[in-house]
């Protein structure tokens, strides 16, 4: 437990306009996403935080009430610290209480304050330690495993790093006709049926289709401002065959990064192997807007068959890759009953799912 109450790191914690996140390195901490979770039940608040090792630091803060008298905070894929804090656990982790400390008063009425911690490793033992006084919480939000594909080497080479299987089912799909078109939110309707389907065939909770609609609208329809602004793109590709549409995929094209966010399949024709051939079009894309990373967002801990979903760890490791390991959600906790209450609730409520995915 750190017992130093005194503030060593951060100097202090302001309120911002949202723009002020257009420049932060995950599209989870961007004004897009704030702007896009508003639509949605969130109120998107945006801070400057100014640290003592190299200046300021945007910091997106989602809040909304999930409960009665119970208010949520939530930091996706954040803070962004200085790099002075790289490499060292438990500087990192006195800063960000420090950060949490300092926003307090501005989170009124916040039970606690949940952060999906942006820091990785590629050995699967983050963190070393337990990240006192955080505490573990029931469920994770946003995915603490995934792939990440180097874009920086040649397409040959791209293909190579891929399992052999992967490479021929490529080849397949292209060579059954298997045609891969990137339609935008016009394939929207084609993309919203699979997904249902998908849905029901795996066991897997989904959004409605003005959730996905309204992500379109703020990615492509959205004008950024300021240097510091990453090119953005969201686009959504579609496989189809002889008329038949078999699978789609919705891919965030932002600055340097890819991002695979959601994927879909018809349960027709599945030898034709439609997502490999989706997944291989978007990486050629993505390389050419000019992104050196694909992030495949989202696979289980290791490669344990008996994992609901060992199914796409298999897929996502298949085209190679490094795969990461960042330690999940973690909660700071302003208001100990109602916190025990909403995580005893939450936790029954994440049985409940996994028991669905395992059927």
């Amino acid at each position: 437990m750190l017992k130093d109450e005194s503030v060593r790191y951060i100097r202090s914690v302001t309120r911002a306009d949202l723009a002020i996140c257009e420049g932060a390195e995950s599209f989870l901490q961007s004004a897009m996403w704030g702007r896009f979770k508003s639509r949605f039940g969130w109120e998107a608040n945006a801070f400057a935080a100014e640290w003592e090792a190299d200046g300021e630091k945007p910091l997106l803060v989602l809040s909304r009430r999930i409960a009665p008298l119970v208010v949520m905070a939530y930091v996706p894929w954040g803070p962004e610290l200085p790099a002075a804090f790289s490499g060292d656990s438990a500087l990192r982790i006195q800063a960000a209480v420090e950060l949490v400390r300092a926003l307090r008063p501005h989170l009124r009425g916040a039970a606690f304050i949940r952060f999906d911690l942006p820091w990785f490793n590629t050995d699967g033992s983050f963190p070393p330690e337990t990240p006192a006084p955080f505490r573990r919480a029931a469920a994770d939000i946003q995915p603490p495993d995934t792939v990440l594909l180097d874009l920086t080497q040649s397409e040959e080479d791209i293909l190579a790093a891929m399992k052999s299987k992967w490479r021929y089912n490529v080849g397949l799909a292209e060579k059954h006709g298997v045609v891969v078109t990137e339609s935008g939110g016009q394939g929207m309707n084609d993309f919203y049926r699979l997904l249902s389907e998908t849905a029901a065939r795996d066991g897997i909770a989904i959004h409605s289709v003005e959730y996905y609609r309204t992500l379109f609208e703020e990615c492509n329809g959205a004008v950024t401002t300021g240097e510091s602004a990453p090119p953005l793109q969201l686009r959504l590709y579609t496989a189809a065959h002889e008329g038949d549409v078999l699978a789609a995929i919705v891919v965030l094209f932002r600055g340097k990064q890819a991002t695979y966010l959601y994927g879909a399949s018809s349960n027709i024709k599945r030898n034709l192997m439609a997502p490999y051939a989706l997944q291989w079009q978007a990486m050629r894309d993505a390389k050419a807007f000019g992104c050196t990373e694909y992030d495949l967002f989202g696979i289980p801990p290791d490669e344990n068959p008996d994992h609901p979903m060992a199914g796409l760890y298999r897929f996502k490791t298949g085209f190679g890759g490094k795969i990461i390991h960042r330690c999940g959600s973690w909660d700071y906790v302003y208001r100990t009953v109602l916190y025990a209450l909403f995580s005893g609730a939450e936790g029954l409520r994440k049985k409940m799912r996994d028991r669905r995915k395992r059927r």
